[in-house]
């Protein structure tokens, strides 16, 4: 029985998804501090001129010391879903499954959302529900700090120093202008392959 330890994203990456295909019970960090240049609030997709960026701007509280990744507000005075929605339309619209998931996302960007781990948790069900994926997973009530019981792969949310992982490619929309570009969001597997997306994450052999 493998137990994972992770830090819920914005529409998180392959690798993210690797693991929790992969895991018997997920569990994941509530009760950790917010910080920049993570996944939390980015994703990466693949755009007509490479990998494209995709941040959720957040209110910044002016305060002094850390804040709580739960306690993160969405600043919504930008018209940051409008935007994140046109990105994935014009990058997946011709994708093989873009339209047979289309209804399943959609909403996600029409309605504003005050939390960003609230709206993370939001998307990461969605995902699942889309993956056929049925696994439990639970919530920390307080910080873990080192664990021995599980297996911690919270350091997958750090976007500002890449990891590199040994995917198997698959055909992307542009990969004909830029190569095959490994682990983006989990959305440009789920665009590209489709109801096959659940057995590539089973087969891929990354964490050995």
């Amino acid at each position: 029985m493998k137990t994972s330890l992770l830090h819920p994203m914005y529409f998180g990456s392959i690798a993210q998804y690797v693991t929790i295909s992969q895991s018997n019970d997920i569990i994941f960090e509530n009760e950790d501090n917010y910080q920049k240049q993570t996944y939390r609030n980015r994703t990466y997709i693949y755009g007509a001129n490479g990998k494209l960026l995709l941040s959720i701007p957040i209110k910044h509280t002016g305060k002094e010391g850390r804040q709580l990744y739960k306690d993160v507000r969405i600043e919504n005075d930008f018209l940051w879903q409008n935007l994140h929605w046109k990105s994935l339309e014009t990058a997946y619209r011709t994708s093989p499954f873009f339209e047979y998931y289309e209804d399943e996302f959609v909403h996600l960007f029409e309605k504003k959302r005050n939390f960003l781990l609230d709206f993370n948790y939001e998307c990461t069900q969605v995902i699942l529900d889309c993956l056929q994926l049925d696994i439990s997973f639970s919530k920390t009530e307080s910080y873990i700090d080192t664990t021995q019981t599980y297996s911690d792969l919270r350091y997958l949310i750090n976007a500002k120093k890449e990891h590199k992982y040994n995917l198997e490619p698959y055909i992307q929309v542009f990969e004909s202008k830029h190569g095959f570009l490994s682990n983006l969001s989990i959305l440009d597997l789920l665009f590209n392959e489709g109801t096959n997306a659940l057995t590539y994450l089973e087969n891929q052999d990354i964490f050995s």
